[in-house]
């Protein structure tokens, strides 16, 4: 059956007169100019009996769209089979103000049953079901329009197989007793999504704040902030608007005055030159927490036998329930965790109900 491409919001609501149990679902958006995802297409597969799923190709850029999708993204009853979404989620979120759920992650599942942590969908399609599908357009300009019958091809491809997916990893899921996990996990997905916000602490991610003195930090941290605040209320690239190396540079070598400021803006090829005024109120407002501030040394510093002993751990806690590595607790989750010395919330439920018994001895400062 060939995909229907929709732009009528009647022949959109038409389809789903009586819900289905389950949606595939997908989207292609383009980043490249923008903060936020542009949504481009919407890829919904729908079960018809025993047949083929009825594959419908959304534009959400036909009139009155949008408005028709968003009761089916919002409707509970629905299960939204999808791989990998976090990006997908985002679109959703700010294109119809509504995060798609309840949520079967097929990449995250393939995970969980240990298949192979980070699986693309090809290459979980091939393995799973056999299929070897084209990756020809993955580069593919989505606004333009019509989209050519290759692209169109490709599309449909994205959410054709999902169900047959669904069905097997849900399978391996009950018989390994994970159902729970997968649920756990995906609710998780979707909170983040529903309250993605500003990096609280975005210099302690940068590899060049590592070599920054505490008040440098402290201005790269304010210059990050702005930066951040700035390209979501304008829908801007962040590097558009102030770029890593200047504002590293920025921090390190604070200018004495405004004029000083400007020079540097000058000199530099891709500096936001209109934008002086405010990066210089940035880069000399203190903010209200950042005496909280995490050190960005504190990688540098952190007791790395402790971290290996704790890694070593869950590599065989992982082994023992046959998980891919780094799927249990990343490296980046187990130095929150000694940093802090709480739980972070990627390690609270199931995770921390299997780790926690091995390694308190190693938090505890034991051997």
């Amino acid at each position: 059956m060939p995909a229907a491409w929709i732009t009528d919001p009647a022949a959109l609501r038409a389809h789903f007169a009586t819900p289905p149990a389950r949606i595939g679902l997908d989207t292609e958006f383009i980043r490249e100019r923008t903060f936020w995802p542009q949504l481009a297409l919407v890829q919904i597969s729908i079960e018809r009996g025993d047949d083929e799923p009825e594959i419908l190709l959304v534009d959400p850029l036909a009139p009155g769209i949008l408005a028709a999708l968003t009761p089916i993204l919002a409707d509970e009853s629905i299960v939204k089979v999808m791989h990998s979404p976090s990006e997908d989620l985002v679109a959703f979120r700010h294109s119809c103000g509504v995060v798609p759920k309840p949520l079967f992650d097929t990449q995250l599942a393939a995970a969980l049953a240990g298949i192979g942590a980070g699986l693309g969908y090809q290459k979980l399609v091939e393995q799973l079901t056999g299929v070897t599908l084209a990756k020809g357009e993955t580069r593919s300009d989505w606004l333009r329009r019509p989209l050519s019958p290759a692209q169109l091809e490709y599309a449909a491809d994205d959410v054709r197989h999902l169900f047959e997916m669904h069905d097997q990893l849900q399978h391996r899921l009950q018989e390994l007793g994970r159902s729970e996990w997968l649920a756990e996990d995906a609710a998780r997905t979707v909170i983040n999504a529903e309250n993605e916000g500003p990096e609280r602490w975005p210099h302690a991610t940068m590899r060049s704040a590592q070599f920054l003195e505490r008040d440098a930090q402290l201005r790269l941290l304010r210059l990050l902030r702005w930066r951040d605040t700035y390209a979501r209320d304008n829908d801007r690239p962040r590097n558009w608007i102030l770029d890593n190396e200047l504002a590293v540079n920025l921090a390190r070598n604070p200018p004495m005055d405004r004029a000083g400021l400007q020079r540097d803006l000058d000199a530099h090829p891709k500096a936001p030159r209109k934008l002086g005024d405010a990066v210089w109120a940035a880069l000399n407002t203190p903010l209200p927490d950042e005496a909280d501030a995490p050190d960005a040394n504190e990688g540098d510093n952190r007791d790395k036998q402790r971290l290996r002993k704790l890694q070593d751990a869950v590599a065989a806690r992982s082994a023992e329930l046959g998980l891919p590595d780094g799927v249990l607790a990343s490296r980046r989750w187990l130095e929150a965790l000694l940093d802090r010395g709480e739980w972070p919330d990627a390690l609270s439920g199931w995770r921390r109900e299997a780790l926690e018994a091995g390694i308190a001895p190693l938090l505890a400062g034991q051997d």
